[in-house]
């Protein structure tokens, strides 16, 4: 469930953002970036090398942009793959391998979904080096949604946790990462915090093979998911 929040108030922790007294900003429900500061103008420049902390769809995760290896370096380990976050549903076919009906994406995308494809070769070689397949998703979180359509590229995007720990529904719950991170956006609470369930992550689908599907995880949107496929 994407947060309801109206703003979204962006921390800056790294010592360069610190340095160029870039304290404030916030990104109004329209996708709208107001300024604290003169300085803060340029923040989309800021995050081209960056890993940021993000509101995504069911938790809290870690992204950068895709094409910059350096980033993809500094943001994710080598063992665990990351997933792509686009805008549309209409950019996969750009960098992926579709062997589904469009409507069906649309069916299963925006959501708590993540959907395993062949990659094309417009990903960057450094993304996921150990396999020919990636992870789409599409958060349903409007802010998420902006930022893909802001820097025109595909996210790399993974949960906000290390790997001995659990999901993060709100920035609190990562604060061990926050020292490594060049920013966290805080959407607030994301889901019910209350409800074991609320800590799941997407559910991972395999639609890589033409004519079959495979429930890689299952997770919180197993029963919608499963729905829609056998249709």
């Amino acid at each position: 469930m994407g947060s309801t929040h109206n703003e979204l108030l962006l921390c800056p922790l790294s010592p360069a953002l610190v340095a160029s007294r870039a304290q404030l900003l916030w990104i109004l429900g329209n996708g709208v970036v107001q300024a604290a500061s003169p300085e803060c103008a340029g923040w989309t420049e800021a995050l081209w090398a960056a890993v940021v902390a993000v509101p995504t769809d069911p938790l809290c995760g870690l992204a950068c942009f895709a094409s910059c290896s350096s980033a993809l370096l500094k943001g994710c380990s080598k063992a665990k793959p990351l997933a792509v976050c686009l805008g549309h549903v209409a950019d996969i076919y750009r960098y992926c391998q579709v062997r589904v009906p469009e409507e069906l994406l649309k069916d299963l995308l925006p959501g708590p979904v993540t959907l395993v494809m062949e990659r094309s070769e417009e990903l960057n070689k450094d993304l996921n080096l150990f396999t020919p397949l990636v992870g789409i998703q599409i958060p349903d979180h409007a802010f998420m949604q902006d930022l893909a359509q802001i820097f025109e590229g595909p996210l790399a995007l993974t949960s906000a946790n290390l790997s001995s720990q659990a999901s993060s529904l709100s920035v609190e719950e990562f604060k061990d990462l926050w020292p490594h991170l060049s920013l966290v956006i805080d959407g607030g609470p994301i889901g019910d915090g209350q409800n074991p369930e609320g800590h799941l992550h997407s559910t991972v689908v395999d639609l890589s093979v033409s004519g079959r599907f495979g429930i890689i995880h299952p997770s919180c949107a197993l029963e919608s998911t499963t729905a829609i496929l056998q249709q």
